[in-house]
This record gives C-alpha cells, sequence and structure tokens, in this order.
C-alpha cells in the first residue's frame, strides 16, 4: 500500500537516493551479532536484538555507544573513550567478516530496482546509496548482494565530514548528479532520512518494513510504503496508485 502526504511529482525525478540498513536489505542480525561480539569483548553483557536494531540508523559509533550505555544507563557522551574505542574496533573487525552471514535483500528488492531502471522513460534517472554505514561494508554488502551495479555511487558515513541528517552527503549526490533538490527522492526507513531529505530540500519515501519505522511517526515521509515492490508504483507516473 501507498499513502500520500505529499504528492511527489515523480515525472521529474533525477535522483532516488536508498538508504541501506533497512532499506535496501535486512542487515539488522548481523550488526546486532558484531554489537553484542563487541559487548562480551569489553565483558559488558549481551542486549536482545530488537534493542540493538533500535540503535540503527545514526551511524556505527553511535550504535555501538548506546549499546555501552545500555547496561548502566550512562549517558551515551558519558561512555568512558578506552572503552568505547576496544568495543568500536572490535565491532567493526567482526562486521566486516560477518557482514554477509545472514544479510539479505528484502523481498522484491532486486525486482523493484531492475523494475525502476527499465521501465523509467522520460527523464534519465541516477541511483545512488547513502548509508551512516561505513563505506567499506556498505559496498561490499551492495557487491555481495548483487545490487552494487544498480548505483553510480554508494556512499558511507564516512564519505563526508558529517552524517545523515547533515544533507551534505545528498547535496553532494545531487550535484554529481546534475539534480535539483526538486529532482532528488531520499528512500530510508527512519525519522533520520526523512531529516535528510528536508535538510536538503528533496522529497522522500519512507518504508515501513525497515529497521526503525516507528521513527517515521515522528517526521512523516511525503510517501509512504509497507515494500520495496511499491517504489515502483510510487515512483512512476503511469503506475502510480495511491492510497489517502
Amino acid at each position: 500500500m501507498i499513502r500520500v502526504f505529499r504528492p511527489i511529482p515523480v515525472e521529474t525525478l533525477k535522483l532516488l537516493v536508498f538508504d541501506l540498513d533497512g532499506t535496501l536489505a535486512d542487515t539488522a542480525q548481523d550488526l546486532c551479532n558484531s554489537v553484542n561480539s563487541a559487548l562480551e569483548h569489553t565483558g559488558r553483557q549481551r542486549l536482545p536484538d530488537d534493542l540493538i536494531a533500535s540503535y540503527v540508523g545514526n551511524g556505527a559509533p553511535m550504535m555501538v555507544r548506546r549499546a555501552l550505555a545500555t547496561e548502566d544507563g550512562t549517558p551515551v557522551d558519558q561512555v568512558p573513550e578506552d572503552e568505547f574505542k576496544t568495543a568500536y574496533a572490535f565491532f567493526i573487525q567482526h562486521y566486516r567478516e560477518h557482514n554477509l552471514d545472514f544479510t539479505l535483500t528484502y523481498p522484491g528488492t532486486v525486482e523493484a530496482l531492475a523494475a525502476l531502471r527499465n521501465e523509467l522513460g522520460g527523464t534519465p534517472r541516477t541511483f545512488a546509496v547513502l548509508t551512516n554505514k561505513p563505506v567499506r561494508p556498505a559496498r561490499a554488502i551492495c557487491e555481495g548482494l548483487g545490487i552494487a551495479p544498480y548505483f553510480l555511487h554508494i556512499y558511507g558515513g564516512d564519505s563526508f565530514p558529517t552524517k545523515k541528517p547533515d544533507p551534505k552527503g545528498l547535496l553532494s549526490l545531487m550535484e554529481e548528479a546534475g539534480a535539483r533538490p526538486e529532482q532528488t527522492v531520499m528512500i530510508g526507513d527512519s525519522q533520520v532520512d526523512v531529516q535528510t531529505a528536508r535538510n536538503a530540500g528533496a522529497w522522500c519515501v519512507g518504508c515501513t518494513f525497515g529497521l526503525a519505522p516507528g521513527s517515521l511517526e515522528a517526521i512523516p515521509p511525503d510517501v509512504l510504503v509497507d515494500s520495496p515492490a511499491d517504489w515502483t508504483a510510487a515512483l512512476h507516473p503511469a503506475k502510480i496508485n495511491l492510497e489517502p
């Protein structure tokens, strides 16, 4: 189902920018496993997977800091720096080795990307990935899942001086693609993606099937979809079927 809060002028879009975790791929289990391994490495207790998954969205460093802060209620900004550095280094190494153990694209993702690429007429469109995940595992995951060829660029949280919701990455992609804000749409599963789009003056499609769909209630996107299959209808002028 597609719910429209503000109609997107889909016929003029030139740039489609996708989040990765919770949007293109279900990465939750591998992230949770790596975070819990890092916690155990630093002598901490493991956390429930659903709690760790709720920490995804603001980048790997913040995810690890939140996990470290959970056990004793320490404010995130007061986590001891030496403990964070130890845990984060272990997390990164573990995740590099295990980021495709359980990670899969969501059902219909590949088909939707192919349909968007092959069936859209008129203005040529550029596809890109903008995630707060470090760029090396982001690219490795896209390559491993066979979706990297769809994207002109795959940028991560360390590709720019700032992460989403700062608009730097999205604005850079617009410049590279020759697209204006009103010709750009950000597709993601959390309020971080919505805020990024808003901060850049772009449109946003929110995905309810991701890791943080509840956060979309706080800052609604322009269009809300329930599956990757809905991307095609939501972004194809001839196919859009709007629900109130």
